[in-house]
């Protein structure tokens, strides 16, 4: 059965291959050139009518008549809807549920769903074939690529990549899907005959939070937006930077990525967290958002083969745009501002906004509402020179997979999730209140004005909470965020993190010493200004720490896919840390254990959480930060 599912996945190319060389001689007379797909949180039927739309927040996916430009159905899909595409020249379509695990099929034009395809972890992008038969999706966790049969909705093909792939962007002609890994901007071609890699663009060190790419429609050319993250740099100006790659795709090329730094792309005009880029159908002009200045860029593509890109015009959008699309006819593009729940059509020709429409309605409360607003701007009060938001280290309060040297030493990015049940905040525990980054706001780093009028308290002194409303809200933004399940846990522990329980839990061990409660994590939230650090051992290997060498209990829930670990980001793995990177049995006892022990110990780790332990502390009485 499978062998017929791959060879009928073949099948489905090699006759999309053929469709996509019929559009090459034809496209000069009757159409614009589409040479590929790209994953985006928004897409447009091949006709032009529907427009589909994911919504984070709400759970739900909207489709829009674009006749009309009327709301015809809100869709509920499941936790985290992201990637949504059209089923080849149809109005069926299908969304990647990243927090459900799944993807989800639907009619466009009755609303309806037809199907449900469960996948490991963490589906991210997705794009369809020509014919609407076979769908590619991308796993950011744990960094692979699917094939999936639409008919059957069932996995024919996997791919496996490096942890952490989001952007996906289809060229049937070439029969290759291009990915681009999340954390490095990493760009890899695979030759879905083979399905291996038939090459590979790495970019800059610096190179972070690449989440889409997008194929030229008239030339070999790939455009990626993502940022630049300078670890070395702790002032706002010079750490976080927004870029556009440009790749060329043919072998052989002397120069094959260049970078085009967006943050004096026009005029001097900074700009902030690139979110979504999108290309016209002629393939001479390219739109891209900026989710933490709330702009648009529209830019000229050159064919110079140097400079790329030209800027057009500078557009002020919504709140938190984080998708853009351009109309099959090229006439209009569309914009969706997260945090106003809408999409915003603008008139390519003269460039000004025509309709809005209200895609969703705000599911949050008007306190994380305004949090979170706050948490993605990167403007004033925020911050002073428009560089860097929260979000730049934080989107969507997860890291960004990054150890940035700060002044009191190196410091892993740590997630937000479950950090209500885990105060105090940092590695060096020097924040007892999310309020009290009242100081970082105003600090080197973000140079804001800051949301508190007036004089602020010290960190760990007198409680910031109550100082501002804007400043509680941010708190209760930053604070909201849950830890999902373990991938490795569905099914119940296995029998090997069964075993690796019985040593985690051992008094031989003592890994629960301080890893311990629902949150596996000693730091919580008390009325007294009590502070619980640890020397494991950690601090001597790192010469610039000033704070140390005794640090915060970090939580292991959700510890199975935030490598690298420690406070300096030095444990490459969960095995490292409880070998190479264990001097001494300081963080813990595992000098004893045998390689299978160490393997089952393991195995638990990346099964945490397989229960939510929201439950069990509230029971146990415990309490967590609201605001």
């Amino acid at each position: 059965m499978k062998n017929e599912q791959r060879n009928r996945s073949w099948n489905h190319l090699r006759l999309s291959v053929v469709l996509c060389t019929l559009v090459v001689f034809s496209g000069s007379l009757n159409s614009p050139l589409r040479a590929g797909t790209s994953n985006s949180l928004m897409d447009i039927s091949a006709d032009g009518r529907l427009l589909a739309c994911s919504n984070r927040d709400s759970g739900t996916v909207t489709i829009v008549d674009l006749g009309t430009h009327t709301k015809l159905y809100e869709v509920a899909v499941g936790t985290k809807p992201e990637g949504v595409t059209f089923l080849g020249d149809s109005h069926r379509l299908a969304v990647a549920v990243y927090g459900d695990d799944c993807i989800v099929c639907l009619d466009g034009d009755s609303g309806k769903s037809f199907g449900r395809c469960d996948v490991f972890d963490e589906p991210y992008g997705i794009v369809s074939d020509p014919s609407g038969e076979q769908l590619y999706v991308t796993l950011d966790y744990p960094g692979q690529l699917l094939t999936i049969d639409v008919d059957s909705l069932q996995v024919t093909q996997t791919f496996q990549g490096k942890n952490f792939l989001r952007g996906v962007a289809l060229s049937p002609a070439e029969g290759r899907v291009y990915l681009a890994e999340y954390y490095t901007s990493k760009i890899i071609a695979v030759d879905l005959a083979t399905s291996t890699v038939a090459d590979e663009w790495t970019g800059a060190s610096t190179d972070n939070l690449a989440r889409q790419l997008v194929l030229s429609p008239r030339r070999e050319k790939l455009y990626v937006p993502h940022m630049r993250s300078r670890v070395t740099s702790v002032h706002g100006q010079g750490s976080i930077f927004p870029y556009i790659s440009v790749i060329d795709t043919p072998v052989g090329e002397d120069s094959r990525r260049k970078r085009i730094p967006m943050d004096s792309f026009g005029g001097n005009r900074v700009t902030a967290n690139p979110w979504e880029i999108a290309v016209a159908p002629d393939g001479r002009t390219l739109y891209a958002v900026f989710s933490g200045t709330n702009d648009m860029f529209v830019c000229d593509i050159l064919d110079d083969n140097y400079r790329e890109l030209a800027p057009k015009k500078l557009i002020q959008v919504g709140a938190n745009p984080r998708a853009v699309r351009v109309a099959p006819n090229g006439e209009t593009v569309y914009v969706y501002n997260a945090l106003d729940f809408n999409v915003v059509a603008y008139d390519t020709a003269k460039l000004i906004p025509i309709v809005n429409i209200q895609v969703t309605n705000n599911p949050l409360s008007p306190q994380v509402l305004t949090g979170k607003k706050l948490f993605y701007s990167a403007l004033q009060p925020m911050v002073g020179r428009r560089w860097i938001s929260c979000s730049s280290c934080h989107p969507d309060g997860d890291s960004d997979g990054r150890t940035w040297h700060n002044a009191e030493g190196l410091r892993n990015t740590q997630s937000f999730a479950g950090m209500a049940w885990t105060h105090p905040i940092h590695w060096s525990a020097d924040r007892n209140e999310v309020q009290d980054f009242e100081h970082t706001i105003r600090g080197p780093l973000m140079q804001g004005r800051g949301l508190v009028q007036g004089n602020i308290h010290e960190s760990l002194g007198k409680a910031n909470a109550g100082l501002s409303a804007t400043l509680d809200a941010l708190a209760a933004y930053s604070n909201s965020h849950k830890f999902p399940l373990s991938p490795y846990a569905k099914s119940g522990l296995s029998e090997a993190a069964k075993r690796g329980r019985d040593v985690f839990f051992s008094e031989e061990s003592q890994c629960n010493t301080c890893h311990s409660g629902p949150f596996f994590c000693d730091s919580q939230p008390r009325a007294t200004k009590e502070i619980v650090r640890h020397d494991v051992g950690t601090g001597e290997s790192d010469p610039s720490e000033t704070m140390g060498p005794a640090y915060d209990t970090p939580t292991l829930l959700g510890v199975y896919r935030t490598a690298p670990y420690l406070h300096h980001g030095k444990a490459a793995s969960l095995e490292d840390v409880l070998t190479t990177s264990n001097h001494d049995d300081r963080h813990g006892k595992t000098s004893h254990l045998k390689p299978e022990q160490i393997a089952d110990l393991v195995e638990y780790l990346k099964a945490l959480p397989y229960e939510d332990p929201e439950p069990i502390a509230k029971a146990a009485g415990l309490t967590k930060v609201e605001r």
